[in-house]
Order: C-alpha cells, then sequence, then structure tokens
C-alpha cells in the first residue's frame, strides 16, 4: 500500500465556506493541485457558481475561491490506499479540524463533496457537528467516479448549498 499525505488547505483572510474531500487522487497529488484530474468537475462547478473562467491557471483558480471567502481542504491527513478511490482507504488519519476550525472562526458552513468525507468526519468529529456552530451539507460528488448525474443536476445541488 502506498502511503499518502494531504495538501495544505487552500484558504484566505476570513473564509466562511470549508469545502472537505477525502484524499486528493492520483492525478492531484502527482500535479501537486486540487481536483487537478481533467473529468473532476470541481472547478467546472466553481467557475460556474462563482463566475470566473474556469481555463485561467490553478495559482488564480485558487486565487479565485480565496477572494469569495471559500476554502478547500481535506478530511484526512495521511492515509494508505491503491489507486484513487476513496474505497481502497486503509489506516486513515484525520486532519485536526478542532485546531484549524478555532484558528478559522469565520468558517460558519462546511460542505463536503463526498458521502466518504462526510462519513469519515462525523465518526471523528462527531462532537463538532452536534456542537451547532457550523452548517453541514453535503453534495454530490465532481468526481469523474460519480457519474450518475449529470453535470446540470450536480449544479443546481451545489449552488444551493452555497446560497443557503
Amino acid at each position: 500500500m502506498t502511503i499518502l499525505k494531504a495538501f495544505p488547505p487552500i484558504i484566505g483572510d476570513d473564509p466562511h465556506t470549508l469545502i472537505l474531500g477525502t484524499m486528493p487522487g492520483i492525478k492531484s497529488l502527482k500535479a501537486g493541485e486540487y481536483y487537478a484530474h481533467p473529468r473532476n468537475k470541481f472547478w467546472k462547478l466553481m467557475a460556474d457558481i462563482l463566475g470566473f473562467d474556469v481555463l485561467i491557471d490553478y495559482d488564480q483558480r485558487v486565487e479565485c475561491l480565496k477572494v469569495q471567502g471559500i476554502a478547500v481542504w481535506d478530511v484526512l491527513h495521511q492515509c494508505e490506499r491503491e489507486g484513487s478511490l476513496d474505497s481502497a482507504i486503509k489506516n486513515a488519519y484525520p486532519n485536526n479540524f478542532e485546531q484549524f476550525l478555532s484558528d478559522h472562526s469565520t468558517i460558519k458552513k462546511i460542505i463536503f463533496d463526498s458521502g466518504t468525507a462526510e462519513t469519515i468526519f462525523n465518526r471523528h468529529f462527531k462532537h463538532l457537528r452536534d456542537s451547532g456552530v457550523w452548517e453541514f451539507i453535503r453534495v454530490p460528488s465532481p468526481s469523474p467516479a460519480h457519474a450518475a448525474r449529470r453535470y446540470e443536476e450536480k449544479l443546481l445541488l451545489w449552488q444551493k448549498a452555497f446560497s443557503k
């Protein structure tokens, strides 16, 4: 098994929303960029919701998120996994959300981009979820492995999550 380590968070000044994935996939880890798989719809969703050109370079896309008060991170700090599927994750260790959310107290909404991210977060941080401090929402995964919903349907659900 390959030991994987997550990226540091994308975070600007005074974020209000945190989007949580599980662990970057192989293409993202190789590229050193969140959501780097060319068929992953994360950046298209963000571009459509926030109104930027999806074709701008990665650093500019990241800056667009920061300016809009959106942070991105993963539930896991480290795990073992062959391939990119969440279902293959073993020996998982979460990031320190107590410290992170304390350091970034402006965050009021946490959006999970997959059921696995939500499940792992709940397993380790149920007390944070139950505290009533944050609003938690799960949206359909932007991953190409989850193609059961059309893009337009995913976009509507993601837009709804940001509009609450």
